[in-house]
């Protein structure tokens, strides 16, 4: 039978694909709004903030995600609770526990993870925005460029949006307009950094390849097929990396939970509980994760240090201010530990 922890790695799984979905429907639905004249009328008025409004990134646009937070929290809970060790009373009779998503404080964890989540999201896509007009400016490229690689270019078949650099970080969306550069300007050594992106798409290689061999830029319509599949590539990526990341924090903050709504029905001390910090193991452990593996907490509220200094009551837990580095691809799991056999033995003697 399978461990709780493998149940929990087999459940995020399963749920990722759900949050990575409602992240790119939500990117198609901000794309699919964009009238692309009131960009360029605010743009050719060097209205930044103007233009990015009229891009409408509104956190109501994301708020699919927020339930897919609740989706995965609750499938957590729910798992925990079938696999939780017997509940035992002070004095030693049994307690039934059921696991509560309306409980208030699992209903709190909720509408913090969402709100932080989506506030994240829509900050750092008007920011990736706005970084991408102020260069397009200082390159001396048109509002009509600026705003096109912004929001991509309609597809006259389907009739959708697509390449642009909405839904990517600043740091992806930048490495896209290197290469459009370089390929755009026939620049040897961009081109080479192109081809070693892991996310291009590689049946342009020969194209590029050509280029590079006689030192010529690529046809303009040529590098916006080239750079479309990288943006849409790294959108998909983006959304990756969030739905994992995201996923895995609200099972882990579900399971966290869990064990204290048991506790709480039990009538029992959280100081019962101790808490063993696991990692994976393998090789791709991030060094702070791998000295924090072994670490033994008692109690449910302190939190494990990670030699960085960021504090994380659990993998994912971003409560304490544990920021991205700590976080982002997190597999490592905690053991919670009920000593409740003692502490009944402890009391029936005295």
């Amino acid at each position: 039978m399978a461990t709780l922890r493998q149940q929990l790695d087999a459940l995020i799984d399963e749920l990722s694909p759900v949050m990575e979905k409602a992240f790119r429907e939500a990117i198609e639905d901000i794309k699919s709004e964009i009238v692309l004249r009131e960009v360029v009328e605010r743009l050719e008025r060097r209205d930044i903030e103007g233009a990015i409004a009229a891009l409408h990134i509104d956190p109501a646009a994301f708020r699919p995600l927020s339930e897919a937070i609740r989706t995965a929290f609750n499938a957590g809970g729910l798992l925990v609770a079938k696999n939780m060790p017997r509940l035992a009373d002070p004095m030693g009779g049994r307690v039934v526990f059921r696991w509560d998503v309306q409980n208030q404080r699992a209903e709190q964890i909720i509408r913090e993870a969402s709100s932080t989540m989506i506030t994240h999201v829509t900050e750092d896509t008007k920011q990736m925005a706005r970084e991408r007009i102020e260069a397009g400016y200082a390159k001396g490229q048109g509002p009509n460029t600026i705003a096109l690689d912004i929001a991509g270019r309609v597809n006259k078949v389907t009739g959708r949006r697509e390449g642009g650099l909405l839904g990517m970080t600043s740091q992806l969306a930048r490495t896209v307009e290197n290469a459009r550069t370089a390929l755009l300007s026939g620049d040897v050594e961009g081109m080479k950094h192109y081809l070693t992106l892991t996310r291009r798409d590689k049946r342009f290689d020969r194209q590029v390849a050509k280029a590079i061999r006689e030192g010529k830029p690529l046809p303009a319509d040529a590098v916006a097929k080239i750079t479309g599949r990288l943006a849409d590539r790294y959108v998909q990526l983006r959304a990756q990396t969030i739905a994992r990341t995201e996923t895995q924090a609200s099972v882990h903050a579900a399971k966290h939970e869990a064990y204290q709504q048991g506790l709480d029905r039990a009538g029992r001390d959280a100081a019962l509980v101790t808490r063993r910090w696991r990692s994976v193991g393998d090789g791709r452990v991030r060094h702070t994760h791998q000295a924090l593996s072994g670490d033994e907490l008692a109690g449910m509220d302190l939190p494990f240090q990670s030699p960085s200094g960021a504090l994380l009551r659990f993998p994912g837990d971003t409560s304490l201010g544990a920021g991205a580095a700590e976080i982002i691809g997190c597999r490592c799991h905690v053991e919670y530990n009920f000593d409740f056999a003692e502490e009944y033995a402890r009391s029936r003697g005295r």
